[in-house]
């Protein structure tokens, strides 16, 4: 895997070993971001599921100014650690080894808004709509700003609380963008 642009782009990135994680494809990373188009800011930038990290340093790379990650698995964090301090960016993030909801709920307390929240949550289970809803609940999306879902094309999430923009597949994964 590799950073797709920005100032980090060509830089290789690590992925743990196994099933555990599904990194995003390089392809598809490029296709969030050119999506949202250049010359956006990006701002603050929450990256959930994280895995490899690999969305939010791609994020930092594009000139997003702080990332937090979200990753409780033991074996991903620890590439996801290796991936920050290989790009030497480990001022620009935090990392919360916690669930996903408890962390929305920590964030959510400190009221200090994302403009962009990128989440890649395991495929088929259920889990991208109900995170979404908490997103909306929470009110950690700063005005203006976007929620970016990776899933399976054979979901159609359609959470309460934020619109859906737009969508684009890519075989069996599918972008959708929130605000």
């Amino acid at each position: 895997m590799r950073i797709t642009g920005g100032i980090f782009r060509g830089r290789r990135i690590k992925a743990p070993r196994g099933r555990g994680t599904r990194p995003t494809a390089d392809m598809v990373r490029k296709a969030i971001f050119d999506i949202l188009g250049p010359g956006r800011s990006l701002g603050r930038v929450l990256d959930l599921f994280a895995g490899t990290g690999a969305l939010g340093l791609e994020a930092l790379s594009r000139g997003a100014e702080e990332v937090v990650f979200v990753e409780r698995r033991r074996e991903a964090l620890q590439v996801l650690w290796e991936n920050v301090r290989s790009l030497g960016v480990e001022g620009r993030v935090r990392v919360l080894p916690i669930e996903v909801k408890k962390a929305l709920r920590l964030l959510a307390e400190e009221d200090n808004p994302f403009d962009l929240i990128l989440l890649d949550p395991p495929y088929l289970r259920g889990v991208a709509e109900t995170t979404l809803e908490q997103i909306a609940d929470s009110r950690i999306l700063s005005p203006g700003g976007v929620v970016v879902l990776e899933h399976s094309s054979r979901e159609a999430p359609r959470p309460r609380g934020l619109t859906l923009s737009s969508r684009h597949r890519y075989g069996d994964t599918t972008l959708s963008f929130f605000t």
